[in-house]
Parts: structure tokens; C-alpha cells; sequence
């Protein structure tokens, strides 16, 4: 029976680690792009950067650019009436830029 090889752990000298966390902090680098060029795990390097400090070496520049937005233009909702009298039941819908005139009918039919 063969006995298991211990797992070892590697080892990264202060060299590698300085110039891994010099790479991540180049414009456009990503920490993930940054470990696998050097074959590390992403979390790794990730956990050198809080160790270091430097995890906010880069901040983060916000630009805010004004944006105009159209106006939504709501088409206007026309007037809606229903009227009963018996059995009769009459449904009208009228423009609402014509309120006036509907005001007139109204006033007309229930006289």
C-alpha cells in the first residue's frame, strides 16, 4: 500500500508578490488577467492586495455626464362618460382638448 504524497503548499517570494500587486494596479488590469498570467489563483492575489493595503491603491474615478432624456409625451386620456336611463345605456368617450363642447352636450342631454 502506497502511502499519500503530503500536499505542500507553495511558496511566493516578496519579489513575485510586490510585482503581481504592481501589475494589478496598471490602468486597465484586472486582478483575475493579472493571476493567471503568473498562474495564481485570483483569490490569492486578491488576499495579497488587502495584506498589502493596496487594495485601494486605485481609486475608482466617477465621471458623471449629464443625460437628456426625451420628455415622455402621455397622449391625453379622452373624457369617458356612461349614462343609463331604463334600460338604455350610452357610452361616449370625447376628446379631452374638446371639454368645453363635452360640458355643452352633457348639459344638453340631461336637461
Amino acid at each position: 500500500m502506497e502511502k499519500a504524497k503530503p500536499r505542500t503548499r507553495r511558496r511566493h517570494g516578496r519579489e513575485l508578490k510586490q510585482r503581481v500587486l504592481e501589475e494589478c494596479l496598471a490602468p486597465g488590469a484586472s486582478v483575475a488577467m493579472v493571476a493567471m498570467a503568473h498562474r495564481l489563483n485570483a483569490n490569492l492575489v486578491h488576499k495579497w492586495r488587502r495584506e498589502s493595503g493596496s487594495s485601494s491603491a486605485r481609486p475608482v474615478q466617477r465621471t458623471f455626464v449629464p443625460v437628456t432624456l426625451p420628455v415622455p409625451i402621455a397622449e391625453p386620456q379622452p373624457i369617458r362618460l356612461e349614462l343609463q336611463r331604463g334600460a338604455l345605456c350610452v357610452k361616449v368617450s370625447w376628446p379631452l382638448d374638446s371639454a368645453a363642447a363635452c360640458a355643452a352636450w352633457l348639459r344638453e342631454i340631461l336637461r
